[in-house]
């Protein structure tokens, strides 16, 4: 089972403690057991199969937000704590920026979410005329640490993983305008897969960057890798 960066930083302590525990209290001792063990499940990696084409859903979770913000529609998906928290690239395409915003912690499914610490992973659009579009890490009231593995001037393929969240929350798309909430393939309450559910059929005359390229194992692992890397680093 792969591990997204940081989990091992979380669970060593409980599954450490745990034997020690048991010297004191059998309950204390597999209280400190199954907490470990919860924490690498909620950073567990599996790996996914994108389909051949269209948008696919950035995380794991239930879809929670459609809304039109002036003339785009965002998209978003709540984590619950059950579900994979890697975010994956919904579609192929170069990297404009990479931006975080400070901000609180509220709950992830709240309306005050929308104030809560975030990082925007903007793409490059593809026609210099219109807004690209972009991907957006919200975090939650346990959620404290944003972990992009991507920077500024990549390219990434559909399906690619872009970074994770530690203990949260939850994952927007902000479309270009050329997109409207009738194109979209799913509704608010649908339980989505991060690279394989198809958030939205017919990306081709939508204006969002070209999604024809097939996913490739090799680019995503060197990606898992630079995540790798610098979640070692910030921790």
């Amino acid at each position: 089972m792969k591990f997204a960066p940081g989990a091992w930083r979380y669970a060593l302590l409980p599954l450490v403690a745990a034997p020690f525990a048991f010297i004191f209290s059998v309950l204390a001792s597999l209280l400190s057991l199954l907490a470990g063990v919860a924490v690498l499940a909620f950073f567990r990696d599996p790996e996914r199969t994108p389909p051949l084409s269209g948008v696919v859903s950035p995380a794991d979770g239930k879809v929670s937000v459609i809304r039109r913000e002036g003339d785009r529609i965002r998209l978003g998906v709540f984590m619950n704590i059950h579900n994979v928290h890697v975010v994956r690239a919904p579609f192929s395409g170069e990297i404009l920026e990479v931006e975080h915003v400070p901000g609180a912690n509220r709950p992830a499914f709240s309306k005050d979410s929308d104030r809560n610490e975030r990082v925007h992973v903007r793409f490059e659009p593809a026609e210099e005329t219109q807004a690209g579009p972009e991907v957006t890490f919200v975090a939650g009231a346990f959620a404290r640490r944003i972990h992009p593995y991507v920077e500024a001037g990549e390219t990434v393929t559909r399906g690619e993983r872009l970074g994770h969240i530690a203990f949260g929350s939850r994952v927007d798309v902000l479309f270009p305008p050329t997109v409207d909430a009738e194109d979209l393939a799913v509704e608010r309450g649908q339980n989505v897969t991060a690279g394989e559910t198809i958030i939205l059929e017919d990306a081709a005359e939508t204006g969002l960057p070209d999604i024809d390229g097939e996913f490739d194992p090799l680019v995503d692992e060197a990606a898992s890798g630079r995540g790798s890397e610098s979640g070692d680093e910030s921790g």
